[in-house]
């Protein structure tokens, strides 16, 4: 199909699925192989899940149809550059290469906050908008120490 292809099916998913009340202008296709394993689109307002963004949408049935939380040898093309939340799911997959189309400065424009976020993970913990403190290290800290002790774990 090509990167244009890919790139022209996530961009059809945001305007189709956002003319139809479902979510806001994004969409994403996982490709494998230059085959799309998986398509995604926003849904936070038509699933009330501030967390169903193309990006994960997409990832999460990718890795359904594959069987796996491991995407080595996939590639995600989206609309619009991923907000930090669908960076880190990207990187967290294991995506190989990320192509979008509109970037964090026009999402912005249309009032979207990924450029804010962007801004707001790079701050000292004590300047971030929402106020963050640690709480019960010690016993947080036993659950950590049993994962690494566990000899049947699954890493990823």
């Amino acid at each position: 199909m090509g990167h244009e292809a890919h790139m022209r099916r996530a961009i059809a998913l945001s305007l189709e699925m956002m003319r139809s009340n479902r979510g806001g202008p994004f969409g994403a296709v996982v490709v494998k192989d230059d085959t799309i394993i998986a398509e995604g689109f926003n849904q936070v307002t038509s699933t009330n899940d501030p967390t169903a963004h193309a990006e994960v949408v997409a990832i999460r049935r990718a890795c359904q149809v594959l069987g796996t939380f491991d995407l080595t040898g996939c590639e995600i093309y989206t609309s619009c550059e991923p907000c930090p939340m669908c960076l880190s799911s990207i990187y967290w997959a294991r995506l190989g290469r990320i192509y979008y189309a509109n970037d964090r400065v026009a999402a912005a424009k249309i009032g979207f906050r990924d450029d804010f976020l962007y801004k707001e993970v790079s701050l000292p913990l004590d300047q971030r908008a929402i106020p963050i403190s640690p709480l019960l290290r010690d016993e947080g800290w036993a659950a950590f120490q049993e994962w690494m002790d566990k000899p049947d774990k699954v890493e990823y």
